[in-house]
């Protein structure tokens, strides 16, 4: 794919893109939140029996 050919394929997905409405934005966010939070537990968890095996 050529340079052109991408800003062709790119001109035209931006023609149909369109603005999310409040219920879509905010239905995006939280799955958003969660995903971080989800991520930051596990990650808690992880570095948190880490430590309590090195014993520190």
């Amino acid at each position: 794919m050529g340079l052109k050919e991408f800003f062709k394929s790119a001109w035209v997905t931006f023609k149909l893109a369109r603005k999310p409405n409040r219920k879509e934005f905010l239905l995006a966010l939280r799955i958003t939140l969660i995903g971080v939070a989800a991520i930051g537990a596990i990650t808690f968890i992880i570095r948190f029996v880490a430590i309590a095996i090195q014993g520190a």
